[in-house]
């Protein structure tokens, strides 16, 4: 049984499997073979160099569009992650009980979330390392 690696398109090919093998496919080892798609497994891309032989490369950087897309999914898992406070803290007031949430945190909680609201409409957007940041506290508060 032998491997070869087809340029155009890129495919392998086994000819244990395989009858008809392109002309300008060129064989790869067993060993050559599984490397290249425990690599692709970890996300490079398979292609062909300049001699036909595989190389790997590295993925393409995400576009503008797909940035801005990760960005709002994340934005939007951190306002839904803090829908239970907001909840519980209005709740706590129209039953008349004292708050979990003083004063001063739930404005920081507030202003947070208008942060994350606003984001898409600052100029940092979507850098992941402009994300507004959350209250030091809110992890403790939201893993109660």
């Amino acid at each position: 049984m032998a491997h070869f690696f087809g340029a155009d398109p890129v495919a392998f090919y086994d000819t244990a499997i395989n009858t008809d093998i392109p002309d300008d496919a060129v064989e790869i080892t067993a060993d050559e073979h599984a490397a290249l798609l425990v690599a692709q497994a970890r996300g490079k891309r398979i292609a062909a160099g300049k001699d036909g032989r595989p190389i790997l490369l590295d993925p393409p950087a995400p576009t503008r569009d797909e940035l801005e897309s990760f960005e709002r999914i994340w934005r939007d898992a951190r306002l839904r992650e803090t829908d239970s406070l907001v909840a519980r803290h209005r709740d706590e007031i129209e039953t008349g009980e004292a708050p979990t949430l003083d004063t001063e945190k739930y404005s920081a909680l507030q202003a947070y979330r208008r942060a994350l609201r606003d984001w898409p409409e600052a100029g940092e957007f979507p850098l992941a390392e402009h994300r507004p940041a959350a209250p030091e506290w809110l992890t403790g508060e939201l893993a109660s």
